[in-house]
């Protein structure tokens, strides 16, 4: 389909003029495309995850190794989507290149959409290696910018508690284990 503008109004679900880049929490959500259930299945209150969760979590526990400027935090891995909380710590021109006008280098994104992406292209990579499935992410993603102590912990009990809690979910589906 031909974009049009007069029917295809895509709004950006980003804060305008916010610096993605800045030091702070972010709780990120991430989902499959059309929401089907590639990771594994929830049992007894319980994500079990499958092969293809097994690599998504992988991927989660690697993005401080990519992106050294970052602390992982609480994360889980659902049949459906992901979430986790990422922390920028140490932001400023050090991190980037030891350039004087404080410019980053030209391709080196260190931005939560930078985060999400690398995620998103390493469980596809893999998708696409073991598998017949082309398309696993739906576009874009959700991210909340955590701005207080209290926040933070109500983002890290949801993470926590968020398999307990599956049949109440928003992303529920019941459960189609599509990854073995």
């Amino acid at each position: 389909m031909i974009y049009n503008p007069e029917i295809h109004h895509r709004r950006s679900i980003r804060l305008k003029e916010y610096d993605y880049s800045q030091q702070g929490l972010y709780f990120i959500t991430i989902c499959t495309k059309d929401r089907l259930c590639f990771f594994g299945r929830i049992e007894n209150e319980e994500m079990i995850l499958n092969q293809s969760g097994q690599i998504a979590n992988k991927c989660i526990l690697a993005i401080p190794d990519h992106f050294p400027q970052t602390r992982l935090h609480q994360f889980i891995v659902m049949p459906n989507h992901v979430h986790f909380i990422v922390e920028f710590v140490d932001v400023g021109a050090n991190n980037y290149s030891p350039l004087q006008d404080q410019r980053r280098p030209h391709g080196t994104s260190k931005t939560i959409g930078s985060i999400v992406g690398g995620f998103k292209i390493g469980v596809t990579k893999w998708f696409r290696e073991y598998s017949d499935i082309r398309t696993v992410w739906q576009r874009n993603y959700y991210e909340n910018v955590i701005r207080d102590a209290k926040s933070f912990v109500q983002k890290s009990e949801y993470i926590q508690y968020n398999a307990l809690k599956w049949k109440e979910d928003r992303y529920f589906v019941k459960n189609n284990d599509l990854g073995e």
